[in-house]
């Protein structure tokens, strides 16, 4: 992640340009744009949707954990970071961390 991203961009381009080759969460992502969490949430949806009827890339969605029991919340497929640990109860969650895996040469 070099420099700032492009501000000709769109919003959605500029979150696939930081993404791409890279992991980042939403909060990295808001910080960075200057934008709140939740809009990054919304665009991060439809990226989601856009890269996967793409054949030039793959949306990449890093699980949350548990950080007191090291559960996994593997096969979730909403955004954004659970509030609670099914197992343990902790609410010591990662947020969960997303990036794009280009296969363009």
């Amino acid at each position: 992640m070099s420099g700032s991203p492009d501000t000709e961009l769109t919003v959605r381009q500029q979150i696939v340009q930081v993404l791409t080759g890279a992991r980042c969460s939403a909060r990295d992502l808001a910080h960075r744009l200057r934008i709140s969490e939740r809009q990054v949430e919304e665009h991060l949806a439809h990226i989601a949707k856009s890269v996967g009827r793409d054949r030039h890339g793959r949306f990449l969605l890093e699980a949350s954990a548990c950080e007191e029991c090291g559960y996994a919340f593997r096969g979730r497929t909403r955004l954004t970071r659970p509030s609670r640990c099914p197992r343990c109860r902790s609410e010591a969650i990662s947020s969960p961390r997303f990036g794009i895996e280009s296969s363009k040469p």
